[in-house]
């Protein structure tokens, strides 16, 4: 290259950088964040928070991870997106501190049920957070733990601060007996044969698992959206190749990801959104 071309060339090349630079918003950074003191629990929760870049309160979403773990990965899949879009995040590890590596095969121990709660009474105390705008997220265990956590029933009557929302990926939707307390979303797969789509659709419709219709009218409805063509984990683009685990298809489904991605955020906008 001539020179005077490298001389015009260098210059135009910074201009278009900085009108880059400044059209992309500044994505708010995550840090490793202790909910409790640990003199006062015995296993206290920590997770990965990322604060909304503006003066006033804002609107905040937990996020629970599935059976799996990898709340890390959660984070940099959802919450660094939601926290994008103005809200505060903190998305929780509920097996560190409890020394699990997974519970896919054993089970979900029973005080993960409090550990939305744990996360909720956390936020609520921070400057940043509105505490009447929380929602919970979760994605297939972490999901059954966001409805279990919105149920009417023993974990939310006993707990003193409340969600305003909530959303399930791809959750198990079997076992739960009464209603929900607050708007819920469930995103699930079409051909998902680990956490069935008919299963959830008994339960947004109102019935349980023997197919017995609850009482009308005295719960908040529960919105569900089925993805045609979409397996369990649709938004785990690690999954691009299609994988087994447990005997269950796991598998990326760019479209299904991408229409859950504008159904999550039209749905925080509006229930906890200003």
């Amino acid at each position: 290259m001539k020179p005077f071309a490298a001389a015009i060339l260098v210059p135009v090349l910074m201009i278009a950088c900085a009108i880059q630079c400044a059209a992309a918003p500044p994505q708010p950074a995550a840090f490793v964040v202790e909910l409790e003191n640990p003199l006062a629990s015995k296993a206290p929760l920590q997770g990965y928070l990322r604060q909304a870049d503006r003066a006033e309160a804002s609107a905040a979403v937990v996020l629970l991870h599935g059976c799996s773990g990898n709340w890390r990965r959660l984070d940099q899949r959802w919450g660094r997106r939601i926290a994008s879009w103005g809200y505060v995040t903190l998305t929780v590890d509920s097996f560190g501190p409890r020394g699990i590596d997974n519970t896919c095969t054993s089970g979900a121990p029973v005080d993960l049920a409090f550990d939305a709660y744990r996360a909720l009474n956390f936020l609520v105390q921070q400057p940043s957070v509105d505490p009447a705008r929380v929602a919970v997220l979760g994605f297939s265990q972490g999901g059954w733990l966001a409805l279990t956590s919105v149920e009417r029933g023993i974990v939310e009557q006993t707990s003193r601060n409340k969600f305003r929302a909530a959303v399930a990926f791809y959750p198990p939707c079997l076992g739960f007996k009464d209603d929900m307390t607050v708007t819920t979303l469930i995103l699930v797969g079409e051909l998902d044969d680990w956490t069935p789509a008919v299963e959830c659709r008994n339960l947004a419709e109102g019935r349980d698992d023997w197919g017995i219709s609850r009482r009308k009218g005295m719960g908040v409805p529960i919105e569900l959206t089925v993805y045609p063509g979409a397996y369990h984990d649709f938004d785990v683009p690690s999954f691009a190749t299609p994988g087994q685990f447990l005997g269950h298809h796991l598998e990326f489904n760019q479209a299904a990801r991408d229409q859950s991605i504008d159904a999550l955020r039209k749905f925080l906008d509006a229930t906890i959104g200003r």
